[in-house]
């Protein structure tokens, strides 16, 4: 592994675990030559379709702007980092599986959508605002009608 610092190719792991439920390897190492630490993660790779945009463009399967649209979501809402990262996982895991090669970014959108609406609802509004572009404040107001009426009575 390439250190960060000085771009030597040698460096020794200091230590190891498992994050993310399992899914991601973290290592901290120590660079042979400078000395200096750095992080690496290590997560399987998982042959994904490509996504067709709405203006009929194609490009790879990004799981960070997946990432960072949960973040901007979730911001000052009470989710953690590794709930994100998790949701992330399952979204990966489920496109791959699918075996489909090409997949709809509105497909992308609204498995978001659904996983944000067991997660937070606030985030979901959030999320589901800048999806469908609300126009208006009774667009917001249609939105969270829906999510009481799905809302199971205890």
């Amino acid at each position: 592994m390439r250190c960060p610092f000085c771009g030597m190719m040698e460096s020794r792991v200091v230590d190891s675990r498992l994050a993310a439920e399992g899914t991601v390897t973290w290592r901290r190492r120590e660079c042979d030559a400078c000395r200096r630490r750095f992080t690496t993660y290590e997560r399987v790779e998982h042959a994904l379709p490509m996504v067709k945009k709405r203006d009929g463009k194609r490009e790879p399967f990004d799981r960070g702007k997946i990432l960072r649209s949960l973040r901007i979501a979730c911001n000052k809402r009470p989710v953690s980092a590794d709930e994100l990262e998790a949701q992330v996982e399952a979204l990966e895991r489920e496109f791959a599986l699918s075996g489909e090669r090409e997949i709809v970014s509105q497909t992308i959108g609204e498995r978001v959508m659904d996983r944000l609406k067991t997660l937070d609802e606030v985030a979901y509004v959030r999320f589901a605002s800048v999806y469908r572009s609300f126009r208006d404040v009774g667009d917001f107001i249609e939105e969270m009608g829906k999510l009481v009426r799905e809302k199971p009575t205890e």
